[in-house]
């Protein structure tokens, strides 16, 4: 009577006192969806522009004037910078001057070539005629071959002379530094009344404008060359951004690079360049963002998925049942760092646990359930 009674005060004890603590966990409930199999950039890419010029001015010169700042949008053949041109406007003067002498001069050779052609055409007449001597007409021919070399010469004095004018207008063009394309102004390196320096021969002069046009964005990132053969030009991508966050961006890849490379033999990469697809995009995207590419090799609608931080090894998720975990082994299709597809062993609205990440979340254990959306 009394063993009995013992008994039953252990049974009742255990089932109160020392009954196991409920576990709590959160599960999700699989669900139909669209599910993609994506390549990730190794690390972050960083958005650059088809059109980056950084421009100096071909000549040396006192800045005279800077009509634009940091941040400045401006138009093609905008005025960006000036130089003092005084010097430069004199000898284009001094050359069209000279080019006005040279082609008086030409003329002149040229009226003196008509008279001496015609006073020779003159005398072989009176020659055939018996009136003059052949010497007398040798003397007129000679002189208008004379006068025709005349000619030439001062003809060549006046090319010589526009060419000198074009040199002197193409010098007097370079103290004008003008947009090669619409955009937006980076930097700009020197001041009024500063002295750009000329540079030795074959050096160029460091750039003093920075112009970027901002609606020529692409993406450039690397990717692991483990993932080499899976991608190729044309994919969709989609492109996130640290400065965007919960947005994103749809693209194209439009380049893939035709050697890896090996400067950290760690880490060999392939790099990529994506374009964004949206002809208008945020005025603050700019060039030099960090930003992240997923490549979409392929992707599914409507299929049954779950959360892939809910698959453990070997293809086995964690289900609520009754209110204890059970362990079920199922087969998986596409995935991604989101979800994974579920091709069998798993029906839709079938619970599984996402809190994987503590010992007690095991088989057999008693729970209590929060169901949570997908991420």
């Amino acid at each position: 009577m009394l063993l009995g009674l013992l008994g039953g005060l252990f049974v009742l004890l255990r089932v109160t006192l020392f009954r196991p603590a409920l576990v709590p966990v959160t599960v999700h409930r699989a669900e139909r969806g669209r599910v993609e199999d994506t390549v990730v950039n190794s690390r972050a890419g960083t958005v650059q522009s088809r059109r980056r010029a950084r421009i100096s001015p071909g000549i040396a010169g006192l800045v005279v004037e800077i009509p634009v700042r940091e941040g400045a949008q401006v138009k093609a053949s905008d005025v960006l910078l000036r130089l003092d041109d005084r010097e430069l406007r004199a000898r284009l003067h001094l050359a069209r001057r000279s080019l006005e002498a040279a082609q008086a001069q030409a003329e002149q050779a040229g009226l003196e070539l008509q008279l001496a052609q015609y006073l020779s055409e003159r005398t072989r007449t009176l020659v055939q005629d018996n009136v003059v001597s052949d010497s007398a007409w040798e003397q007129d021919r000679t002189r208008a071959l004379t006068a025709e070399a005349v000619r030439r010469a001062a003809e060549a004095r006046v090319s010589e002379a526009e060419a000198a004018v074009e040199t002197a207008q193409a010098l007097l063009d370079k103290t004008v530094i003008q947009a090669p394309f619409a955009g937006v102004v980076l930097d700009v390196t020197t001041e009024v009344g500063e002295w750009i320096s000329p540079s030795p021969p074959g050096v160029f002069i460091p750039p003093v404008v920075d112009l970027i046009d901002p609606d020529a964005l692409y993406l450039e990132a690397p990717i692991d060359e483990a993932d080499v053969a899976r991608i190729r030009t044309g994919l969709p991508v989609r492109i996130t951004l640290d400065a965007f966050r919960g947005r994103s961006f749809a693209g194209t890849l439009t380049y893939v690079s035709s050697f890896v490379e090996t400067r950290q033999e760690q880490n060999r990469t392939l790099r990529v360049e994506a374009e964004f697809a949206a002809a208008e995009l945020p005025p603050n995207l700019l060039p030099g963002l960090s930003a992240d590419l997923e490549v979409i090799l392929d992707a599914r609608e409507a299929v049954l998925r779950i959360p892939t931080y809910a698959l453990l090894e070997g293809g086995r998720v964690l289900l609520v049942q009754e209110g204890r975990l059970v362990e079920r082994t199922v087969s998986t299709g596409l995935r991604n760092w989101s979800f994974t597809e579920i091709t069998a062993g798993l029906a839709a609205g079938e619970e599984v646990v996402l809190s994987l990440d503590r010992a007690e979340v095991k088989a057999g254990a008693r729970v209590t359930a929060t169901t949570e959306a997908a991420p």
